[in-house]
């Protein structure tokens, strides 16, 4: 008999994630940055698939009005004739991928509890009381389920499939797939797991005691049995199953009970300059917009030279041991009782850029700023008033001399000017957060107790920003990328990182950067490359140090890069922007072409 697989079949392949036209996290990066490489080999048999939100899908989603008589549009004619709402079209992102959105909503209320009693009858899984994103997920999960079956069952003869699960959200349909062998290569991959997350957090010493870890009662004590057994199912029942870290890969083993197949590192699209001086122009134009951010904060009580400041920052989701803020802060507090020791001219201002609770943007924060800006304006108009009134005493006057530039400007300025700068200096520090807490959290009591709180003396500064950064924000005006550029060094060094765009982020904006081998990033740096300090990319040792070896570890490196001349900082810059194109996706996607190839072979 024929084989149903031959090699002159087309190829689809099926990319399934929560977060496809629905930001949430780190996977829409992952999916979104990757697509213009997927579209570029895979064309027009590249298929996204997420579910349907109204709301989020405004932005980015362009319905396909006509008939299409692909397989793709025969499938969802099919689920609208059972009744679910499918919505397909476009994503409107580079590449501008076929997209499948699935609305949860549209499905009978009744057929929750008719799914999740299959799913406890044939896989065990158990999902009383969850919720309500675990029941989302089921829905979502049943759906893409449905439509690959009917796919397959009508296209699999000329067509082979591959359906690529990102993570548990999407995969609670995968183990039915393969139980009843639906004819669809699958692959799993896990961003994190959901175990690690909790108790890196939770547990000291999380990496030595990982091997001894009984992932069913950990799950059940943290309270997330369902999703840690979604996530486990889904690695053992698809047919690749890979994750994006060596580090990752090393809690795969406890957790899921597989050892990945593959690892699939994450890349971003890499936009590269034809001149090497365009990058460097834009940190200088983006670094006196954070100029003007500092002025504004600190001159009101004191003032330092901006010649010989360095912006350090680091950014990320709020958990303050995972992300290493905790080890950042203690650094940053070692740096500046050295810095002040040795009576350094230099000064670092360090921006910690994490969400947070707040009520508002802290007044006074807002006043100085305000009260800046109006200095700025008298001074524009002093400079034109003294600027007209010198050039025509210049021109009609006899003599050379240069005449008293005070007697040009009018009483009225002079009066604004001194009372603005008046009601503007104060004698009280510059808070070390810009905006109102809801309440007091890990950072702001670490940098109490570490006295990082703007004094005069200090040499580190401290401007925590507890919410995103955007070019609407008042404070900056810059977007989160502008402001990366303009700074001179991110500093990320985790504890617990399945994989690390911030650090990433930062290379490909040609930006130096501090990782640790805690994370993905900076595991597959030091795999791939020697002098990776010498490019810009600093790793501190997390695996094996202490804490406290940590932390001298950091602050040592943070203190070597104020050392450094500004021609040498320029050259750093030069190398780090040089070695970025090793994480475009066009690079890094013969990874995932790997597990697809893995995966159609598996299936037949």
């Amino acid at each position: 008999m024929e084989s149903v697989f031959s090699t002159s079949k087309r190829k689809l392949l099926l990319e399934v994630a929560w977060e496809v036209c629905n930001q949430v996290g780190g996977i829409y990066t992952v999916i979104r940055s990757k697509v213009p490489a997927m579209v570029e080999k895979w064309d027009d048999n590249y298929v996204a698939l997420g579910p349907y939100f109204p709301q989020k899908a405004a932005a980015e989603f362009e319905p396909i009005v006509d008939s299409d008589e692909t397989e793709i549009g025969q499938t969802v004619s099919k689920m609208r004739q059972m009744g679910y709402r499918v919505e397909y079209g476009y994503w409107l992102i580079t590449g501008r991928p076929r997209v499948v959105l699935f609305d949860i909503y549209s499905m009978p209320v009744g057929q929750l509890n008719e799914i999740k009693g299959r799913l406890w009858r044939d896989h065990k899984l158990p999902t009383l009381n969850v919720e309500d994103l675990v029941n989302q997920t089921i829905i979502f999960g049943d759906m893409v389920r449905q439509f690959m079956t009917i796919l397959a069952e009508n296209h699999a003869r000329r067509v082979d499939f591959v359906a690529h699960f990102h993570e548990w959200m999407a995969s609670t349909g995968l183990p039915d797939l393969r139980k009843d062998n639906v004819r669809i290569a699958t692959i799993f991959t896990t961003h994190a797991t959901m175990l690690g997350r909790y108790l890196a957090q939770n547990e000291a010493g999380f990496y030595g005691k990982l091997p001894f870890f009984d992932w069913l009662r950990e799950a059940q004590h943290y309270g997330i049995e369902t999703q840690a057994t979604i996530e486990r199912l889904a690695a053992l029942q698809a047919h690749v199953f890979t994750t994006v870290s060596d580090v990752t890969a090393r809690e795969c083993e406890v957790f899921l009970g597989r050892n990945p197949d593959l690892v699939l590192p994450n890349g971003l699209n890499v936009t590269r300059f034809a001149a090497t001086h365009e990058f460097q122009n834009l940190h200088v134009r983006y670094k006196d917009k954070i100029h003007e951010f500092i002025m504004g904060h600190f001159f009101q009580s004191y003032s330092f030279d901006l010649d010989k400041t360095l912006y350090f920052f680091t950014s990320g989701r709020f958990e303050f041991s995972n992300k290493g803020y905790d080890l950042t802060l203690e650094a940053l507090a070692r740096l500046n009782y050295r810095m002040k020791q040795e009576e350094m001219d230099m000064t670092v201002v360090m921006f910690l850029v994490t969400r947070q609770p707040y009520t508002s943007i802290n007044p006074d924060v807002l006043h100085s700023r305000a009260l800046l800006d109006e200095i700025h304006e008298t001074c524009e108009n002093i400079e034109k008033q003294v600027g007209e009134r010198l050039f025509l005493a210049a021109a009609s006057q006899n003599d050379t001399k240069i005449p008293d530039l005070n007697s040009f400007i009018d009483e009225y300025w002079r009066l604004r000017l001194r009372r603005t700068i008046q009601s503007w200096k104060t004698k009280t520090l510059p808070p070390f957060v810009t905006h109102n807490l809801v309440q007091e959290d890990d950072m702001t009591r670490f940098i109490r107790q570490a006295n990082l709180v703007n004094n005069e003396a200090d040499r580190v500064k401290i401007v925590y920003h507890p919410d995103f950064i955007a070019s609407t924000n008042p404070l900056f005006g810059l977007d989160y990328s502008q402001f990366v550029r303009g700074c001179h060094l991110g500093v990320f060094p985790s504890y617990y990182e399945p994989w690390g765009y911030t650090p990433l982020e930062c290379v490909v904006r040609g930006i130096p950067t501090v990782t640790s081998d805690q994370s993905g990033f900076g595991d597959f740096i030091m795999q791939i490359m020697r002098d990776y300090e010498n490019r810009g990319i600093y790793v501190v040792n997390r695996r094996t140090n202490s804490f406290n070896e940590a932390a001298d570890e950091l602050a040592d490196m943070l203190y070597r890069f104020v050392r450094l001349s500004q021609r040498d900082r320029i050259q750093q810059r030069n190398r780090v922007e040089n070695i970025a194109e090793i994480f475009d996706w066009h690079s890094l996607r013969s990874y995932y072409d790997t597990a697809h190839d893995l995966a159609l072979k598996r299936r037949k």
